[in-house]
């Protein structure tokens, strides 16, 4: 866990977080029916290492013996959840995919993700979407010194279930720093008065995971692309933010 006392350390991160951003801003240029997986990795690659950053994806493990991961990207289509990988399939009009970039510039990590509509997508599925970033607004929100981590996540389910929504359990947010992935783990559930209480400084990510189905999840063959049990469409949005004493700071955004 870090915490964040001086300017630069906040500069620091913000630049990366900023980077995030950019990336996500060259992505929206080329996204669109017809693109394959690959390509979006080769250009998020290109564009990362244009700004002086590196990626943190390629070759990462979440547990001993996994597969490396392959990508700089993680690209999830339609019902899967988490950690696509960006192989050669082809977006096609309809498809929802989230995009989910980690980087580091000048030893800070950046990591955020946005889910994006690919063409022509049906209401269903632009609701779904909708809902899933105001979920995460919502947690951000919610992330005030003082209060449980668990209240992050009160907030998100509670907004999700009333519109009929389910949000996954087995994945959350993390803290982030120096370090992709550092404590306190964030759930994108309740109750309000679980985990660790939110200090000022605290760095972290929050990325809700929104299916339109049941919460239950799968993990396919690949080690890493995780999908919905049930087959039904999931969205997620992803920020890292600083907890001030004010409202919470959105570090991955351009400002």
């Amino acid at each position: 866990m870090i915490i964040i006392k001086t300017k630069s350390e906040i500069e620091g991160l913000r630049a990366a977080g900023r980077i995030e951003a950019l990336t996500f801003k060259e992505i929206e240029k080329v996204i669109k029916p017809g693109v394959e997986l690959k390509e979006l990795d080769k250009i998020v690659e290109q564009f990362i290492h244009s700004q002086g950053a590196e990626n943190l994806y390629r070759g990462i493990r979440q547990r001993p013996h996994q597969r490396p991961f392959p990508g700089v990207i993680t690209a999830s289509i339609n019902n899967e959840i988490c950690h696509g990988i960006p192989d050669g399939r082809i977006l096609k009009s309809g498809d929802i995919v989230g995009i989910d970039i980690g980087l580091k510039y000048e030893g800070w990590c950046g990591d955020s993700c946005m889910t994006y509509l690919v063409g022509k997508v049906n209401p269903e599925a632009r609701r779904l979407v909708k809902v899933a970033k105001e979920c995460l607004m919502l947690g951000i929100s919610a992330a005030r010194p003082g209060k449980h981590v668990g209240a992050i996540g009160a907030a998100i389910e509670v907004y999700a279930n009333k519109r009929g929504y389910s949000v996954v359990r087995e994945y959350g947010g993390h803290g982030i720093g120096r370090n992709l992935w550092e404590e306190p783990f964030i759930p994108h559930v309740g109750p309000s008065d679980r985990g660790p209480i939110l200090r000022g400084g605290m760095v972290i990510n929050i990325e809700p995971m929104v299916n339109i189905g049941k919460p239950n999840t799968r993990l396919m063959s690949d080690e890493w692309t995780v999908v919905t049990a049930d087959g039904s469409l999931s969205a997620q949005f992803e920020h890292t933010i600083v907890i001030t004493k004010n409202k919470p700071d959105i570090l991955s955004i351009v400002s």
